[in-house]
């Protein structure tokens, strides 16, 4: 059993996340605790100057309402959004949180993701805990 389970939340792939918290509850210790994370890309300089940021956008604050949307006010489920690159912030949340397990959400790979590697295959060799690949159904 497992005491702090980390699900990174993929905003194109939300379709599993109900799939990833029944594996999580399945496997939670008494107590335990599940925190659904969604790293968002920061926007590099050279875009940024092409590109019209305004605040009252808030991509973080309707990312968070989304994940707490899908957490249905359950209290072993925390909720976060962070900045950063995926393959690497989600495994340095899951250090800095003392997850021991993280469950992460992969589609069926093609040819493409081989050669440019997926977020799921850099948690696998970046974690510093154990990590459950949970692909979708057919």
């Amino acid at each position: 059993m497992f005491t702090s389970i980390l699900i990174p939340v993929a905003i194109d792939h939300e379709a599993l996340v109900t799939k990833k918290i029944a594996t999580a509850r399945a496997m939670l210790a008494p107590g335990g605790k599940i925190t659904l994370l969604t790293v968002l890309e920061q926007i590099p300089g050279f875009t940024a100057e092409f590109v019209t940021v305004k605040t009252e956008n808030r991509l973080s604050d309707k990312i968070m309402a989304a994940l707490q949307d899908l957490a249905q006010g359950a209290s072993d489920i925390d909720c976060r959004v962070e900045t950063g690159k995926p393959g690497v912030r989600i495994t340095t949340v899951a250090q800095e949180m003392g997850a021991d397990l993280i469950i992460v959400g992969a589609h069926h790979p093609s040819a493409m993701d081989y050669f440019l590697g997926s977020t799921a295959a850099r948690v696998a060799r970046r974690a510093p805990c154990s990590v459950l690949i949970q692909r979708p159904l057919a």
